[in-house]
């Protein structure tokens, strides 16, 4: 057995080693708030996609190893070019993502040449690169009240897209992709869950159906939820996202009693980095993710312009 099998078997050996190798290589560890509960403990900073973009364009460390999808080291990749950047699992995508192609966005722009194109920054680079503007589940309705066109190709996710309409007079034109996790929890599994906690408030993130959201008590990003039942009167709460979030929202929030929406919300994907990869990662500075420079800075334009929008 060699040393790098022997620390996987010994989760504190492990930690200590990650800890070690990051202040070796001024590296940093973001994760996203669905990773596995060691990956979150392990991290810097933990956050949804909107604060680690935030974050990661104003790090000064040589190294930042993403503990997200493929998509969010993209993003990092792209706001710092100066900086290795990490997926340690190299296989993590997210499909949504992969439901829009560049050359399909291109069409639609053809066909919609009066529209400003909004992606969610759950895109590819290559289709970042094609849009006027970024956003995320917590900005989306500020972003796109924020552009003069009256007419949006809004990008890959329906149901936010759905979301976003019911706060805006403007042509929403959605493409029809969904992230599989949200969009499989349906009305019955919000109305099983009250009869089972019938104190408990419904939380629910703006991926979900708009079904789903109608029997909800509030829509949240995935920080937005930590941060509303943080700070609510209320004790319990029914949370309808990924259940990697529960971790997060018992550490910051041990006080309050928080179930899921549904047991089976679960992304494989955000579950594929453990503390063995974070290690690998950190001690061979791979996987690294580069963005081709024309791609990355189109990419880019659309990002910032995000991040600048308040």
């Amino acid at each position: 057995m060699d040393d790098i099998n022997k620390i996987t078997y010994d989760p504190d050996r492990m930690r200590k080693e990650i800890n070690s190798l990051k202040e070796q290589k001024n590296a940093i560890i973001l994760a996203h708030n669905y990773q596995v509960a060691e990956v979150q403990d392990i991290a810097d900073f933990t956050g949804d996609s909107l604060e680690l973009a935030r974050k990661a364009a104003t790090l000064d460390n040589d190294v930042i190893v993403f503990c997200g999808v493929d998509f969010m080291a993209e993003t990092a990749a792209i706001l710092s070019p100066d900086k290795a950047v990490l997926l340690p699992a190299a296989e993590a995508n997210c499909p949504m993502a992969d439901m829009i192609s560049a050359g399909e966005l291109r069409v639609l722009k053809e066909r919609f040449p009066d529209a400003a194109v909004v992606c969610y920054v759950n895109t590819t680079a290559e289709v970042k690169a094609e849009s006027d503007i970024c956003c995320t589940s917590s900005n989306a309705v500020k972003v796109v009240e924020s552009l003069d066109e009256d007419r949006i190709i809004f990008v890959p996710d329906k149901n936010l897209g759905s979301y976003v309409s019911r706060f805006s007079d403007k042509e929403i034109l959605p493409w029809e992709g969904f992230c599989f996790v949200h969009d499989r929890i349906t009305p019955q599994d919000v109305k099983e869950a009250r009869n089972l906690h019938p104190e408990a408030e419904v939380l629910v993130h703006p991926e979900c159906r708009a079904e789903v959201i109608d029997l909800a008590d509030g829509v949240y990003s995935t920080s937005g939820m930590i941060r509303h039942v943080c700070s609510s009167p209320g004790k319990e709460f029914i949370i309808g996202t990924e259940i990697g979030i529960l971790h997060r929202m018992k550490k910051e929030c041990p006080q309050k009693t928080c179930y899921p929406l549904s047991s089976q919300a679960i992304c494989t994907n955000m579950k594929k980095t453990d503390l063995n990869k974070v290690y690998n990662s950190l001690k061979d500075l791979t996987p690294q993710v580069v963005v081709p420079e024309e791609i990355a800075d189109r990419a880019r334009k659309a990002i910032i312009r995000m991040l600048e929008v308040r």
